[in-house]
């Protein structure tokens, strides 16, 4: 038996009402997101800024001052292993004993946030490529291409952006 035409009506005026109510926040916020992730790093179409490696020991403070937060602490980024920012697509790694690097977390194969750090490797759960945590070359594919370098600075036990 067919529903009451208002009935249908009405349940069309709430869904849509309400999807387009949960699409203008996402928007908004996602809009406001990029422009803030871009406007900081300078990257084009959310992706992180090309930038270089970084230098241990940049400050002895400890202190980041009044510059940028700080993304992790060197005590939380392993020697040999890394550390994955998820929020920030960035992930931070430690080559050697006091050298830091940071490369974007989005594989260059169809965008998947990488999601391990092990074995000398960045590893995506997608389709299984694999990058160095020295340089973030691909080691083992189908990813085309290497993940982005992302400019970080230590600053005492701080890793914060360039």
């Amino acid at each position: 038996m067919a529903e009451p035409e208002t009935a249908r009506a009405s349940r069309r005026t709430v869904v849509a009402g309400t999807a387009l109510a949960c699409v203008g926040v996402a928007c908004s916020g996602l809009v406001a997101g990029c422009a803030t992730y871009n406007a900081n790093n300078g990257g084009v179409g959310g992706a992180p800024a090309a930038g270089g490696a970084t230098s241990a020991g940049a400050d002895s403070t400890g202190s980041a001052g009044a510059g940028p937060a700080a993304l992790a602490t060197t005590s939380e980024v392993p020697v040999g292993g890394g550390k994955i920012l998820s929020g920030q697509k960035i992930v931070i790694t430690q080559p050697t004993a006091g050298s830091f690097k940071a490369f974007t977390a989005v594989c260059t194969h169809q965008g998947c946030i990488v999601d391990a750090v092990a074995n000398g490797t960045i590893d995506c759960p997608c389709h299984g490529s694999k990058f160095s945590i020295k340089d973030g070359s691909v080691v083992h594919g189908p990813a085309p291409s290497p993940l982005a370098s992302v400019g970080i600075t230590v600053k005492g036990t701080s890793i914060v952006k360039a």
